[in-house]
């Protein structure tokens, strides 16, 4: 670990589990050296005393939990999973049976859950026990994490800002001590961004490796383009692990299966790093860029071999706007005949040269399907260039995204709302840039702690590897929590 790095997780307490890995956690309930029921009963203890500070923790579902956790207790351990008696929360837009999936919606308010979601299911096979679910923004479109029915969530590194969007309540339970991992979604960086607010580790895996049954406000059965469920946690080795858990495709649907490929090295003086960390014309923190920078010369002096030019032989331009334009599209689905005419009055108001991504996604509005064919053809033409750079490159590191948390911003809608980097402001949803670079061409993604702002907040890098190369980003996020930085308690939350 360099030099003044902060402790990893292996610092902590042993005898004060708030803070300790996933991993580290189902090795002490397997042994007995800590109760699974004993071990929950602090984890919701610690929740419900310093929620109240966060309105991380919106749903809960504690009687099961703790009946749960006892049967895990009065059982085997022999050969016991790897989540054994875990306490972790999910994102509120998972169904848990008997509870509401509003997404943010009043008019949701009433509805219960008739069955737990897949990857509920599944990360319950993997041992771990499912103790409540966490707050997000009205349709899970937002880096604010606040609605009509729950209210906002706050970040614990500083409660004047937002955890993200829209896995945010999660990211500041799980970055508090609540709960050991969360289970989230990712379109536009819902995953990336809060574990880069909150100082977490996350990962956006391949696009259809999870099945996402019970993630919808419908009983869809088809998958959302460009969508992904998947982990957040405080350490790279629980992302493998909840990985595992809920990777495979919806057993309603196929009895077949796959194997993720291993990682391609598991030391940093083999890897071979194309680090992309400003584009001209898409606004980032110095700050961010400049820390960036410095990751890239401490890997380097590990022996990796790192350029700063290596790019894939792309337009990014033309990637950013079809990125944009697919996203509304899949978006689409989730919009009222009431929202889609006052989408439609904007697209015709719009100036022929605004070229912001608000106005990118607004031309998509009733694309016509023969036009989403020839962006779809043109989607997969990129990620052939993609698979091409990632023959040569073993993964890319860039920001996860434009800058440290954001304050709370719930006034207007976002394409309303405008930011302010190193002097310049933006509109809000430009920030997409650094998320949808590769969402559109559904690659995998983790996400690894860099360093602090000036300000104290955290900031995230993003690493990025070929489709199906899951296990190589994790690998690297482990590599860079033993050299670089991991997962620090937020101040003042012990």
């Amino acid at each position: 670990m360099r030099p003044g790095a902060p402790p990893g997780p292996k610092a902590n307490r042993m005898d004060d589990p708030s803070f300790l890995p996933a991993w580290r956690l189902a090795a002490l309930t397997r042994t007995g050296e800590i109760g699974c029921r004993e071990l929950l009963d602090h984890a919701i203890a610690r929740m419900e005393r310093l929620n109240p500070r966060l309105n991380a923790v919106v749903v809960r579902d504690l009687e099961r939990a703790r009946a749960r956790a006892h049967a895990l207790d009065r059982g085997s351990r022999t050969d016991a999973p790897p989540l054994f008696g875990v306490p972790m929360t999910v994102k509120e837009s998972f169904d848990l049976k008997g509870h509401p999936t509003t997404w943010g919606h009043k008019a949701r308010a009433g509805h219960r859950a008739e069955a737990d979601a897949l990857a509920v299911q599944r990360l319950e096979a993997a041992g771990a026990v499912v103790f409540g679910k966490t707050n997000v923004p009205v349709s899970l479109a937002d880096w604010q994490s606040y609605n009509p029915v729950y209210g906002a969530a706050s970040n614990p590194w500083n409660t004047a800002h937002t955890p993200g969007g829209s896995s945010g309540g999660g990211a500041a339970a799980t970055a508090a001590g609540f709960g050991a991992l969360e289970c989230g979604s990712d379109i536009g960086g819902s995953i990336r961004v809060p574990a880069h607010f909150c100082g977490l580790f996350g990962h956006k895996p391949s696009w259809g490796i999870a099945s996402p049954r019970g993630h919808s406000l419908v009983d869809a059965a088809a998958f959302t383009d460009i969508s992904v469920i998947g982990p957040l946690a405080r350490s790279a080795e629980d992302l493998r692990l909840a990985l595992d858990a809920i990777v495979g495709l919806d057993p309603a649907d196929t009895g077949l299966g796959f194997t993720l490929p291993p990682p391609r090295t598991t030391r940093l003086s083999d890897l071979r790093i194309a680090v992309w960390s400003h584009e001209p014309g898409q606004a980032t923190e110095a700050e961010t860029t400049g820390l960036l920078e410095d990751l890239a010369r401490h890997l380097q002096s590990e022996g990796a071999e790192v350029s700063h030019i290596a790019r894939p032989d792309i337009d990014v331009t033309e990637a950013w706007h079809l990125y944009l334009t697919l996203l509304d599209a899949a978006m689409s689905g989730r919009l009222t005949e009431e929202a889609l005419a006052k989408r439609r009055s904007m697209q015709a108001a719009l100036r022929a040269d605004d070229g912001s991504a608000d106005a990118v996604m607004l031309r998509a509005v009733d694309l016509p399907h023969r036009t989403w064919l020839k962006l779809h053809e043109r989607r997969h033409q990129l990620r052939r260039v993609w698979g091409s750079f990632f023959r040569q490159w073993d993964v890319l590191l860039c920001p996860a995204f434009a800058r440290p948390a954001l304050p709370h911003m719930q006034q207007g809608e976002t394409w309303e709302r405008q930011v302010t980097i190193d002097g310049h402001a933006i509109p809000y949803n430009d920030m997409l840039f650094w998320p949808g670079l590769t969402g559109a061409f559904h690659l995998p993604a983790s996400v690894a702690p860099l360093g602090l702002s000036h300000e104290g907040l955290p900031i995230g890098v993003q690493i990025v590897g070929p489709y199906g190369g899951d296990r190589t980003t994790i690998a690297v996020a482990h590599l860079l929590e033993q050299s670089w930085r991991g997962f620090v308690p937020p101040p003042g939350w012990s």
